[in-house]
């Protein structure tokens, strides 16, 4: 990517995160549906499927050219919330 002025990166990166959070929200929304289909907080936080994802992305990420780091430590604060979250949702399912 080449760029002419540091407005154009923000403008790039503006339009980026837009449709990260579009793709977040989408993942909440697998996240919460999972949540229906878990017995109990263990199975929302899975912690072999966490590695499994980090280890996945972390492929991802070097096939791409972007250190491995960065993408474990985005996934890892983002699993981290959504498990939160589902955990959230899981209670209330139950109740």
């Amino acid at each position: 990517m080449e760029f002419d002025s540091i407005d154009a990166v923000r403008k790039e990166i503006d339009q980026l995160d837009q449709q990260l959070v579009a793709l977040i929200a989408r993942r909440g929304e697998c996240v919460k549906a999972a949540a229906g289909f878990k017995k109990d907080s263990t199975a929302v936080r899975a912690p072999d499927r966490v590695q499994q994802v980090i280890d996945k992305v972390r492929g991802q990420a070097k096939a791409q050219g972007l250190p491995e780091e960065i993408i474990e430590q985005v996934y890892r604060a983002m699993i981290t919330a959504f498990i939160d979250y589902e955990l959230q949702q899981h209670s209330e399912l139950k109740a």
